[in-house]
């Protein structure tokens, strides 16, 4: 079996020639290009290993492309509006149970997916924990893997990095640089940390050699071979490959750079026709790669209002329908009770397939306890046996 291909998934503000490119990752072979809208910084998302999501610059819309084809773009299930100022960063945990939100207020906030679309509507939702040590507008945020027991990194024009703790929401440690932080990333295992700064710089912070205190300044002059040096302008976006040996860096310079991480050098650049403004490392999907493949859940159209229809909006057939809690209407078993029927059936089978059915079943149970009566008769003769020999006289 092959080995899963890493690509670079890449867009810049100009979009001529197209609006998102991918390519691979180690040749720099161009793969596949989307056409369709100019996609904003940091609104780059993919769905499910099926569909591409591009929020687009300047205007109030998604783009949304299969990934072999274009396509139309559910329902709107909630309107939190929680921040002071304009959100410059979303991005949901691992498991998705969690999706944080930095915004220009300096807030970063915590909101738990579960209960931002089961709470009442005559409520608010409140979000699960509020960030508030930044002291200018949030750049970038980045969470690790854990689902709710990650750990989140946050950028921001105050020449900090933070990095927090889901679950308690606790501060763990506070970085200060030089300059201003504009992107911010970790590899997989969370051994380091990279900050891309307003002047073009990148720093790498490895967090598995910081000494107890939580506040730390970042010394270029006395760390200088934690240093990636090449961009002319402000770093837009960081991305690092799964083995965490290639960084992935784009900017304001229009360029793209892959980074040895060890070396700390330059291994390629691509040049853009406008400002990066997204630019990651992705485990390529199947249908990315297959011409034949269809999503297996059609995406519906998105409606502009909470409540669709009634204000306005046409009601649209072969959309999906997604009933949560309070929402479930008539005699319609709940979840709980259709997981109980499905654990049942999934016993059922089993228990048919593996051992074969309650005839069976006490078959071999009774062939199982004549094997341990004869493995307990030969342990007795046995027992006797070397009693004897050790109880011998000598002669």
């Amino acid at each position: 079996m092959a080995a899963p291909m890493e690509v670079a998934v890449c867009t810049d503000s100009a979009a001529q020639l197209w609006s998102c490119v991918v390519w691979e990752l180690h040749s720099g072979a161009n793969l596949l290009t989307y056409r369709g809208g100019q996609a904003g910084p940091r609104g780059l998302a993919l769905l499910n290993g099926e569909y591409l999501l591009a929020a687009q610059l300047g205007k109030n819309y998604i783009n949304a492309w299969e990934l072999q084809r274009k396509v139309s773009t559910g329902n709107l299930l909630v309107i939190l509006s929680r921040h002071y100022q304009d959100i410059s960063c979303l991005q949901f945990t691992g498991d998705s149970s969690h999706f944080l939100s930095g915004g220009k207020d300096c807030l970063v906030l915590v909101w738990s997916l579960c209960s931002v679309l089961q709470v009442d509507p005559s409520r608010t939702p409140a979000p699960r924990h509020v960030w508030s040590r930044h002291t200018l507008p949030i750049t970038d945020l980045h969470c690790g893997l854990g689902g709710p027991l990650a750990r989140v990194a946050t950028a921001s024009l105050d020449q900090t990095v933070k990095l927090w703790e889901v679950s308690s929401g606790e501060l763990l440690l506070s970085v200060l640089f030089d300059v201003g932080i504009m992107a911010v990333t970790m590899d997989l295992a969370e051994h380091h940390m990279f900050c891309g700064g307003s002047d073009g710089s990148i720093f790498q912070v490895d967090l598995c050699t910081w000494p107890g205190q939580r506040e730390k300044s970042f010394q270029p002059e006395q760390d200088s071979g934690k240093v990636f040096r090449g961009h002319r302008n402000q770093v837009t976006c960081l991305s690092v490959s799964t083995d965490g040996s290639v960084l992935l860096s784009g900017s304001h310079d229009e360029t793209v750079r892959l980074w040895d991480v060890q070396s700390k050098q330059c291994v390629r650049t691509v040049t853009l026709k406008g400002p990066v403004t997204n630019a990651s490392i992705m485990l390529a999907p199947i249908s990315m790669l297959s011409s034949d493949f269809r999503p297996s859940l059609p995406l519906p159209h998105f409606n502009k209002h909470l409540l669709g229809a009634e204000h306005g909006d046409e009601p649209h057939r072969g959309g999906l329908t997604l009933r949560l809690g309070l929402h479930q209407q008539g005699s319609e078993p709940s979840y709980l009770q259709r997981a109980e029927q499905l654990h049942a059936v999934m016993c059922g089978t089993m228990e048919k397939n593996v051992l074969g059915g309650q005839e069976q079943l006490r078959v071999r149970v009774t062939e199982l306890e004549d094997e341990v009566r004869n493995l307990r008769k030969i342990n007795r003769d046995l027992f006797d046996f070397s009693t004897r020999i050790i109880t011998r006289p000598a002669k």
